[in-house]
């Protein structure tokens, strides 16, 4: 176990090596921080810092860099996560709150954290597999065609055209539509088939009986359609500003962004809430090696449907990442919750 003054000898290194871009040497650190003791003091601390691995020495500079342990142990034991500022929050709160629908959102909302945090924003879309029912809307379009609109509780809409065995009144829809939401409305679309299993019999009609059993098999093959998991990516011309930062040039880091499946892996499971800070080589991808990942989920109440973060150089402001991240994730999920 490191002692605590080495520790803060490293938080001092990682803020100073983040904030200048310049290897660290023992002399700038005794005069930028209040360490309390010697430079002699301080380079032994470097130098046993540097034999457990937690920094090293590029080239022939005098100074020292943090390695991928290093900020593994600065954001586990040494980061505080940087709160937003009332004015902050009000601007991120106002921008997202204008949006229209659910592909605003996500748009918005990468647009929104690559500004903030001035790194590559990536969003997933909420599944529809992790949702619930928000209302299911049948409207009439010919006597024998029906239109079913699905709404989500994270705002997603879907729409089926419905041609049905036989003419079906508007008094019979309006009754199905009555029926079909006192079942379903606020409830898991696992849950739905067993919730809507009788419900033909409910009708005394025959005719009625099979355009029930018509529209309730498009609900459900609605339900469980594999909708393919889609994410939005923003921000990639800011990995521009920190070039010298990747090893020889960008454009691993940029291939490894086009690749959907791996984005989606890196960000972690949809429905784990918790902050996920992936640096350096503990990203599986080749071409990711040389960027940390800040991912957290996002949804309505206390479960997330989807996740959101930012990728961006291992030399990276991890505090005021992860306080951004997860302040946006934060509005996010109110606007779902209300929209």
């Amino acid at each position: 176990m490191l002692s605590e003054r080495r520790l803060e000898v490293l938080r001092a290194i990682v803020q100073d090596y983040v904030g200048t871009e310049e290897p660290v040497g023992s002399k700038a650190l005794t005069e930028r921080h209040n360490l309390g003791v010697s430079p002699a003091t301080v380079r032994n601390d470097m130098a046993a810092l540097e034999d457990e691995g937690y920094i090293a020495q590029p080239h022939t500079s005098a100074g020292r860099i943090p390695t991928d342990k290093g900020y593994r142990l600065f954001v586990d034991k040494l980061a505080a996560v940087k709160p937003m500022s009332p004015p902050e929050r009000r601007a991120i709160h106002n921008f997202l709150e204008g949006a229209v629908d659910l592909d605003d959102v996500v748009a918005r909302t990468v647009r929104l954290l690559a500004q903030l945090t001035r790194q590559v924003a990536v969003v997933q879309y909420p599944s529809l597999t992790r949702s619930t029912v928000r209302h299911v809307e049948l409207l009439s379009m010919a006597p024998a065609r029906v239109m079913l609109v699905l709404i989500t509780d994270t705002g997603r809409v879907e729409q089926r055209m419905i041609d049905c065995p036989a003419p079906f009144g508007e008094t019979s829809l309006a009754d199905l539509r009555a029926r079909l939401n006192s079942r379903v409305a606020g409830r898991r679309f696992a849950d739905v088939p067993q919730l809507v299993q009788d419900l033909p019999e409910a009708f005394e009609e025959p005719e009625d009986r099979g355009t029930v059993s018509t529209v309730l098999s498009t609900l459900l093959e609605t339900l469980v359609e594999e909708t393919e998991e889609r994410l939005m990516i923003g921000g990639t011309a800011n990995l521009t500003r920190f070039a010298h930062d990747f090893p020889l040039t960008i454009r691993p880091v940029l291939e490894a962004l086009e690749e959907q499946v791996v984005l989606l892996k890196l960000l972690g499971e949809a429905k784990d809430p918790a902050m996920r800070v992936r640096i350096g080589h503990e990203n599986a991808h080749e071409g990711l090696n040389s960027t940390s990942i800040v991912s957290v989920g996002y949804g309505s109440g206390g479960e997330a449907v989807a996740k959101l973060g930012v990728v961006g150089p291992t030399r990276m402001d991890y505090p005021g990442t992860m306080g951004a991240v997860r302040a946006v994730a934060r509005y996010v999920g109110q606007i779902l919750a209300e929209s």
